[in-house]
């Protein structure tokens, strides 16, 4: 007979065992597929057919990571992820129904860690939940990585912490694996299928998935977001993080293996920080 849920030790990376998952979906057939496979593939999984129920489960259960429904009962995904993510640093994968960007931005907005459109593989969600908690894990645990401090910001990759100028930054996990890889390589440009690959893991996915965490840590980072100083978008490529002369990162990652790229020229960008064609920008 297992312990109830609230005499099990936390969640976590110091935890010992199968990693747990909570499935949130209100169709039971999809529910039990998706739980069914998670179970095939090693971890411990729990169910909630709600909102009010997977805020319910995930107190109790304190999962590693969970698998949530956007459409439900009673609370919608989107609120069930803006929850969850004021109580802790939890991963989250959406599932929609929906094939409209709009939704799959919104929940990268409020802190989804990746998104599945039904129909979906089963295979390919495990896949999805491997990816996402292994760059989690690791996050969480980095071995030998010193603090890095630019421009007012500094991240301590150690302690998950980040400060600017000297306050506390409310960063998702993505949030914050993305400043710290921009801090490791101030004045590079990276395209947005790099920054997927080295900070996300993932060899193939949505690029608004970057597009939305950039815009998403500018408004945290910047003076004014609309006219960014830091967070610089290259035309045609991706981005790149702008350092003030002498203010070089405090320290670095010698044993990163990105490939090292000249500072871009200065780049097109329209009120927002994002890129426009040149037409647009000269007339």
């Amino acid at each position: 007979m297992q312990p109830p849920p609230q005499d099990r030790p936390p969640a976590g990376p110091t935890t010992t065992g199968p990693l747990r998952v909570l499935v949130v979906d209100d169709d039971p057939t999809v529910a039990e597929v998706v739980a069914g496979y998670l179970e095939r593939g090693g971890y411990t999984v729990d169910r909630a057919e709600d909102g009010p129920g997977a805020l319910e489960r995930a107190a109790a259960f304190r999962p590693d990571l969970v698998v949530l429904d956007l459409m439900l009962p009673g609370m919608d995904g989107l609120e069930v992820c803006r929850r969850l993510r004021a109580t802790g640093p939890v991963p989250v994968i959406m599932l929609t129904a929906r094939g409209d960007e709009d939704d799959r931005i919104l929940g990268l907005e409020v802190g989804a860690d990746d998104y599945v459109t039904k129909p979906f593989s089963p295979r390919e969600l495990v896949l999805r939940v491997e990816s996402v908690l292994r760059r989690s894990n690791a996050a969480r645990a980095p071995e030998g990585v010193a603090t890095l401090a630019a421009a007012g910001l500094r991240v301590d990759p150690a302690a998950r912490r980040a400060t600017r100028n000297g306050a506390e930054l409310a960063l998702t996990l993505r949030e914050f694996d993305l400043l710290t890889f921009l801090l490791r390589h101030p004045g590079q440009a990276f395209g947005r299928e790099e920054l997927m690959r080295e900070v996300w893991g993932w060899e193939f996915g949505d690029l608004s998935t970057v597009t939305v965490h950039v815009r998403r840590l500018r408004g945290k980072v910047e003076d004014d977001p609309a006219r960014p100083r830091l967070i610089q978008t290259v035309w045609g490529l991706g981005y790149r993080l702008d350092v003030p002369a002498g203010d070089a990162t405090d320290a670095t990652n010698p044993t990163d293996s990105t490939a090292r790229r000249p500072p871009a020229p200065h780049d097109l960008r329209d009120p927002q920080g994002d890129p426009v064609p040149p037409s647009r920008a000269e007339g």
